[in-house]
C-alpha cells in the first residue's frame, strides 16, 4: 500500500536563527538612558545632579503681572485687604523689574486712588505715603517722562487736599503738583493724562476759569480715559453745574464700570439735585461690585444714610450708618455720622455716646454700637469740625441743672474755636450754644 506524505515541502538548507525583537528594545531603551545620563546627569565639571528632581516651573513674565494689575483695575479690585488685587499685581511686577518707572508710577496713581476706598484719616495718611514713595522713585528713574510727571502732579494734589498737617504742607504739595503738572506737559503737550491733573491741581487752587479749560481739553485729547472724565466731572461738580458733573461721572464709568468711588461721586450729584431714588441706585450698585469683589466697604452705606437723612426717613438713616459700623467699627468718622443722624432726627440722646466717640474716643464698654474701643479724630478738617460742634451741641442741649454736661461743652467748644475761630458758620455754633450754657448757670443760681 502506498503511503501519502503529508506536510510542509521538505528543505535541506539550514534553518536561520529567529530575530529577538525584545531584545532589540531593551538596548535601544538602554542606548537612549545613556545618552540622557550623559547629556542630563553627568556634567562636564564631574558633578552629578541628583535624579528624579521635580521639573523647574515656568516663571512669570513682567508683562502677565501687568495686564493682570490692569484686569484688576478694570474689574473695580484696586485694594482688597482680604484677597490679591491690583496693588499686589504691580507690586510683583515691580520686584522683577524695579527700573521700570513706567510700572512704578502705574502702582502710585493706583494707590492714589485706592485711599478714597479707605475709611479712616490715618489709613489714608498711611496710602498716600507710599504713594508719594512709588512715585518719586519713578521720577528719579525717568524724570523726563510725561507720564511719570503727570502722576506725580496727581499724587502730591490728593495728598495736599486729604491728608495735609496745615495749610502749609498743603501748599507745598500743591506747588509741587503745579510743577510736575507743567513739566508733563512741556515734555508732551499732548500728553491727555498731564492735561486733566493739572485742572485738577487748578481747581484745587481755586483757578477754575484755568481748571475747566484744561480739563475739557484732556476730554478732547483722551477721550478713552477714565481720569480725563473723571476730572472734567469734578470741575462741573465744583461749578454747580450738576447734569454734566453727571454726564462725565457716568462716561468714566463706562470706561472702568467697576471702580465705586465714581458711583460713590454719582449718587453724591444726585443727592445735591435731590433725585434721591437715583442717588440711593448708584450707592446700591457701590455696594453690588463691592459684595460681588468680596469687599466690605462702609462708605455707600454712609451716602445711603446721608440721602435717607435728607428725605426725612431718619430711621431707616440710623440703619446704614450702624451698618456702615459693622463693616468698620473702628472708624471714629462713621460714629460722626450715624451721630450726625441722630441730631437731624432729634435723638439726642442717642446721638451723645456715637459723638463720643468720634470727638473723644470710647472704650469697648462705652461703645454700645460698635462694641470696640474707638480712637478719637484729630480736629483736621472741616467734616471733623462740624462733630465737635454738634457733641457741644448736644452736651449743652442735654445739660440741666441736676445733670450739668455745660462745662464740658464749652471745653469742647474752646478747642473748636482754636482752630476755627475764623469759620463764621462754625462760630455762630460756639456763640449759641454758650448762650445756651450762660442760660442754664443763670437759672442754677440762688
Amino acid at each position: 500500500m502506498d503511503q501519502k506524505l503529508t506536510g510542509k515541502r521538505p528543505s535541506f538548507r539550514k534553518e536561520k536563527d529567529r530575530i529577538n525583537f525584545s531584545l532589540i528594545l531593551i538596548l535601544l531603551a538602554l542606548i537612549v538612558g545613556g545618552t540622557w545620563f550623559a547629556n542630563e546627569v553627568y556634567k562636564t565639571d564631574g558633578r552629578f545632579d541628583p535624579l528624579f528632581m521635580p521639573t523647574p516651573t515656568a516663571t512669570r513674565t513682567l508683562n502677565s503681572h501687568i495686564q493682570e494689575a490692569q484686569a484688576y483695575f478694570d474689574a473695580g479690585k484696586i485694594y482688597d485687604p482680604e484677597d490679591r488685587d491690583a496693588i499686589d499685581a504691580y507690586q510683583d511686577a515691580l520686584e522683577m523689574d524695579p527700573s521700570d518707572a513706567e510700572t512704578r508710577a502705574e502702582l502710585a496713581r493706583l494707590l492714589t486712588y485706592s485711599s478714597s476706598l479707605l475709611s479712616t484719616h490715618d489709613e489714608r495718611v498711611e496710602r498716600l505715603s507710599n504713594a508719594r514713595q512709588e512715585i518719586e522713585r519713578a521720577a528719579a528713574d525717568a524724570p523726563d517722562s510725561s507720564n511719570v510727571q503727570a502722576i506725580r502732579a496727581l499724587v502730591l494734589d490728593w495728598s495736599a487736599t486729604a491728608v495735609a498737617a496745615n495749610q502749609e504742607e498743603r501748599q507745598e504739595w500743591l506747588a509741587e503738583a503745579e510743577q510736575a503738572a507743567n513739566l508733563a506737559i512741556t515734555l508732551d503737550p499732548d500728553n491727555a493724562l498731564a492735561l486733566a491733573f493739572y485742572a485738577e491741581v487748578l481747581l484745587d487752587q481755586n483757578q477754575l476759569g484755568q481748571a475747566r479749560e484744561h480739563a475739557q481739553l484732556a476730554v478732547e485729547q483722551g477721550p478713552e480715559l477714565m481720569d480725563t472724565h473723571r476730572v472734567y466731572a469734578t470741575v462741573m461738580e465744583t461749578y454747580g453745574e450738576y447734569r454734566y458733573a453727571i454726564e462725565e461721572y457716568k462716561e468714566a464709568a463706562e470706561i472702568t464700570p467697576n471702580l465705586t468711588f465714581l458711583y460713590i461721586r454719582i449718587g453724591v450729584v444726585y443727592r445735591a439735585l435731590k433725585v434721591y431714588t437715583s442717588a440711593l441706585e448708584y450707592f446700591d450698585k457701590a455696594i453690588t461690585i463691592n459684595n460681588s469683589n468680596g469687599v466690605q466697604d462702609p462708605l455707600p452705606y454712609v451716602g445711603i444714610a446721608k440721602t435717607y437723612v435728607r428725605m426725612g426717613e431718619f430711621f431707616v438713616a440710623a440703619l446704614n450708618g450702624k451698618k456702615a459700623i459693622e463693616f468698620d467699627p473702628y472708624n471714629a468718622n462713621t460714629y460722626g455720622q450715624l451721630g450726625d443722624i441722630y441730631v437731624r432726627s432729634r435723638n439726642f440722646e442717642g446721638a451723645l455716646p456715637v459723638l463720643k466717640c468720634a470727638v473723644e474716643g470710647c472704650s469697648a464698654e462705652e461703645n454700645e454700637v460698635g462694641g470696640v474701643d474707638v480712637e478719637p479724630l484729630a480736629l483736621t478738617n472741616f467734616e471733623i469740625a462740624y462733630y465737635y460742634a454738634r457733641y457741644g451741641s448736644v452736651l449743652a442741649a442735654l445739660s440741666r441743672p441736676n445733670a450739668n454736661y455745660c462745662p464740658h461743652a464749652l471745653e469742647v467748644l474752646d478747642q473748636l474755636e482754636d482752630v476755627y475761630g475764623d469759620d463764621p458758620n462754625l462760630m455762630n455754633i460756639v456763640a449759641e450754644n454758650r448762650a445756651i450754657c450762660n442760660l442754664l448757670e443763670g437759672s442754677s443760681t440762688p
